[in-house]
């Protein structure tokens, strides 16, 4: 096998030194997020400067509602790569077959869920939200085109994670890559040639998504020396079927909870007005990738347990989550460091108003040093999502957002309203994200230790 060859072959996590094996599946996987990023920030640079600071809100705003309708794909994908990264530790081809077939079979019929309600929820949401007379007709129209044209996306999440759980890395990075320079290409077309607007951004990312979901296709196609992908195998099969669901929907719902509390948070956010709107739009932009290594890391650790958790190597299991953590504890500590020092360039980015960077930069300084907390987190919760248990990782989910996050941010606001801010102080919001990423990491430690994780495997499950 050439270099070539063995750069897009599957990584057998099940061997080696873990956090070589770790490091070596992480990276593809951490390039491949940035490139993910550059989607979102890629369109908010361009809204922001060519089209303006209300239109970077509109773009902000419309980001919570289509991540609460994506959550259906989102839990399949999630469920899919914990079945695939199991059977492939195992050797198990058939259970690898009917995973992959029926996984690809759910997303259809989620795609065809997901076009529909997103449609019908989209304005009334907004409404509900208050979302500002000047910025609701962009919001509406930017979350019509991606729900309509969410297809590519929706088969991109799942048969990447699919690659993923195979231990390919790799590849979808490459079709990441070709799908970012598209996205970047037709946002320059359709903004700044056609004068789009927001509909060009929206339009923008939905065909370069199609595009990188074609590429991973063909890619799962080609690999027929691990699986079968046919016909046979892509009916239904309810054991299949209801094993990803089973396992997909907690961390479908841990999605949705987020999305809900982002939406409520939301509307707290749109009291403060359109300044503070844009300022969190930056904020979030680039905590997308100072969040990047504790993703990717966790997503790692993930298809690492799942492996060998299938092949039974519960010892090998505990090694590679100490020493994944802790690499994952010192990239996010050196992330955090960079974006701060040069984090008002950064603000700059986005807008020229001078008063909006300020605001920018001071929410990131408050949110700082949650991110190394979150490291620690992600990492022990993909853990536990690889070995089956992705019911502790929502529940966790559920008490950090819904029973602290939500309330903490409107009783703080509430708490310090004074004559001159009735709303009370806007960094309240950012405060009570930053003790919720905290007691969340907390929570992740002890169930971590606590160990039942370990009695959740898939094929422990069948036997």
């Amino acid at each position: 096998m050439n270099l070539l060859q063995k750069l897009f072959a599957p990584v057998d996590m099940t061997t080696g030194e873990p956090w070589k094996k770790i490091v070596l599946f992480t990276v593809p996987m951490l390039l491949g997020n940035i490139a993910q990023q550059l989607y979102n920030t890629v369109d908010s640079i361009i809204v922001g400067n060519y089209v303006g600071d209300n239109a970077l809100a509109a773009v902000g705003s419309a980001g919570p509602i289509f991540n609460l309708v994506i959550v259906l794909f989102i839990g399949i994908s999630v469920g899919a790569g914990i079945m695939v990264s199991q059977y492939f530790g195992a050797k198990n081809r058939e259970g690898l077959s009917y995973t992959i077939g029926n996984s690809i079979l759910l997303t259809l019929i989620a795609t065809i869920i997901m076009a529909a309600v997103g449609v019908i929820v989209t304005r009334p949401l907004l409404e509900l939200l208050n979302t500002p007379e000047s910025i609701i007709d962009w919001c509406a129209s930017y979350l019509y085109i991606l729900f309509i044209g969410g297809v590519g996306l929706a088969f991109y999440n799942i048969l990447s994670g699919i690659l993923r759980g195979l231990g390919d890395s790799v590849s979808a990075l490459i079709y990441l890559v070709v799908a970012c320079v598209l996205n970047i290409g037709l946002d320059l077309l359709f903004v700044i040639q056609f004068n789009m607007g927001v509909s060009g951004v929206a339009l923008a990312t939905a065909i370069a998504q199609a595009v990188s979901s074609i590429l991973c296709a063909i890619k799962l196609y080609k690999m027929k020396d691990l699986f079968d992908l046919n016909i046979s195998f892509i009916k239904w099969n309810k054991l299949y079927a209801m094993n990803v669901i089973k396992l997909g929907v907690p961390s479908g719902v841990t999605q949705a909870i987020f999305s809900m509390s982002m939406i409520v948070v939301q509307s707290l956010t749109n009291s403060f007005g359109e300044m503070f709107i844009a300022a969190n739009v930056i904020v979030m932009r680039v905590d997308g990738f100072a969040m990047m290594p504790n993703f990717s890391f966790g997503s790692a650790m993930t298809t690492y347990a799942g492996q060998n958790v299938g092949a039974g190597a519960y010892d090998r299991v505990k090694t590679g989550a100490r020493q994944g953590t802790l690499l994952a504890a010192g990239v996010s500590t050196l992330v955090t460091a960079a974006i701060l020092l040069v984090g008002r360039q950064l603000m700059g980015i986005f807008t020229d108003t001078e008063e909006l960077v300020i605001l920018s930069m001071h929410l990131m300084q408050i949110l700082a040093v949650g991110y190394i907390a979150m490291a620690v987190m992600q990492c022990l919760c993909g853990v536990m999502r690889g070995a089956g248990d992705t019911m502790t990782p929502m529940w966790i989910s559920i008490f950090e957002t819904v029973i602290l996050r939500m309330p903490l941010a409107y009783i703080m606001c509430y708490l310090s309203r004074t004559p001159e801010l009735p709303n009370g102080r806007r960094e309240y919001v950012m405060v009570s994200l930053l003790i919720s990423w905290i007691v969340g990491t907390i929570l992740s430690c002890i169930f971590y230790a606590r160990g039942k994780w370990k009695t959740k495997a898939v094929e422990k499950a069948e036997a």
